[in-house]
């Protein structure tokens, strides 16, 4: 290992380049904010006056968007025009393999006939009868209308002022602060880097699209492992504290929420430190994106160093080397136009076909059965119907909160369906969109695989707290 700089060895320049950027990126990202009776960041609030800003063409943008990438994607594939292949963003953002440009070509399909229903533009008449419940079932507003209007304006307003603003986090040298000194905590008990801390800590007081948009990130630039990669895009990326309180108040147990988060924090814990060291994510490979490994003496202290010295040291050598503002400002744009173009056709395609599958057919119901004595053997009241909620988690995680609130009335089981589903993290209408369209090594079967585990994992600890703690 190349001998760093010491910290006093470096000029007030280098010293303001880590502070400045790195003390507004841990405001922007991690401080946590009131806003009425719950808390958020203020990223997440300007995500909010960016949505209400452009509300009244928001849905017009977004078709605009998404056809524009399936419709570019096709060009590049198809005809290969010269504008296309002599951009080097332009051909990172449009020229993909077949299986994406298919799913953005779905994307493009859903919205475009999500956008004419909402539009009251009947099409009815222009096709044969027997495609009708398909329309039906496509932009209904549980299905494409749910994806249109909720979730993809705020995934929009999240991804452009993320992309813009994550560089601030990423460039300045706090990751690498943070990582060394977490290290021997977070790799021990859960086989990452410690900067994947903060990763978790953005997803836990912001959200979860953000830690996933910063693990992709970090992985592309050889921070992270394909391993890595993996299990803090699966496990770290938690739900915010603020939607965790909307999903209590959904079952009517908002005076709970205090043991709610608690029994939510102690269930992901546990399913941190076992779902790694499990299929599939033990068998990824431990090597970064181009196939090179982590130096073996990487995370090492030096001898004659204290750790926080240390991780000073490597904090402010990359401040050192860090971009000026005109190319830190191009690699925002550039990641804020890789995450709308990349990530948004994807959500609209998979999420709305999760969600299709959750509301018009028996498939997560049937999923559910063989929870059924998994659940009486853990003395959870109307555990039929409980087994209903489990699986259609995995299309999205307000579903089971819904279904709970409408149909169970034990106070006990809609606690720990409300829990269940923050802390099986997997979700296809956005959690498992997000990693499906990044280049995090996970596919569907492996992200169905993690959320079966995670389930079996948390249910047990949800449970036993539950019994303690709900009256």
């Amino acid at each position: 290992m190349s001998q760093l700089p010491t910290s006093s060895q470096y000029n007030m320049r280098t010293w303001l380049t880590f502070l400045v950027p790195s003390l507004i990126g841990l405001f922007l990202f991690m401080t946590p904010v009131a806003i009425g009776d719950g808390m958020t960041i203020p990223i997440a609030l300007m995500a909010k006056a960016i949505k209400e800003g452009v509300s009244s063409m928001m849905i017009e943008l977004l078709t605009f968007i998404i056809c524009l990438t399936a419709v570019l994607s096709l060009l590049a594939k198809v005809v290969k025009p010269s504008f296309i292949k002599k951009s080097f963003i332009l051909k990172h953002l449009f020229d993909v393999n077949w299986l994406w440009l298919g799913i953005r070509l779905v994307g493009m399909l859903f919205i475009v006939l999500t956008f004419l229903s909402q539009a009251e533009i009947d099409i009815k008449p222009l096709l044969p009868e027997f495609l009708l419940p398909i329309l039906n079932a496509i932009t209904s507003p549980d299905t494409g209308g749910l994806v249109l209007n909720d979730l993809l304006p705020i995934l929009f307003s999240v991804f452009i002022l993320a992309g813009l603003l994550l560089p601030l986090l990423l460039n300045f040298g706090l990751l690498e602060l943070v990582g060394t000194l977490f290290t021997k905590l977070m790799r021990p008990l859960f086989g990452v880097p410690g900067r994947s801390a903060v990763d978790c800590a953005a997803s836990w007081l912001g959200d979860g699209s953000v830690g996933i948009l910063m693990t992709a990130r970090q992985y592309e630039e050889k921070h992270y492992t394909e391993r890595e990669a993996a299990i803090i895009g699966t496990t770290f990326s938690a739900v915010s504290i603020t939607f965790s309180l909307v999903v209590i108040e959904q079952v009517g147990l908002e005076r709970y929420f205090a043991p709610f988060y608690l029994t939510v924090c102690l269930a992901g814990l546990v399913a941190a430190i076992i779902v790694p060291r499990l299929p599939p994510l033990r068998f990824k490979k431990d090597s970064f994106i181009d196939g090179t490994k982590r130096p073996e003496h990487a995370e090492s202290v030096p001898s004659g160093k204290t750790l926080f010295g240390h991780s000073l040291d490597v904090a402010l050598a990359k401040a050192h080397s860090s971009p000026g503002f005109k190319s830190t400002l191009k690699e925002g744009l550039h990641n804020a136009f890789d995450m709308v173009f990349a990530v948004l056709p994807v959500v609209m395609a998979v999420g709305t076909f999760a969600l299709i599958i959750a509301t018009y057919t028996p498939i997560f119901q049937y999923l559910g059965m063989p929870f059924i004595p998994f659940l009486e053997l853990l003395q959870i009241p109307e555990a039929e119907l409980a087994s209903q909620t489990i699986m259609v988690g995995f299309a999205d995680m307000f579903i089971p909160s819904i279904l709970a609130a409408g149909t169970i009335e034990s106070d006990l089981t809609r606690f720990i369906i409300a829990a269940m589903s923050v802390t099986q993290l997997i979700y296809m209408s956005e959690v498992g969109a997000l990693l499906l369209g990044s280049k995090i090594p996970v596919n569907i079967v492996e992200l169905f695989i993690i959320f079966i585990l995670r389930t079996v994992i948390t249910l047990p600890v949800i449970a036993l707290m539950a019994h303690w703690l709900v009256a």
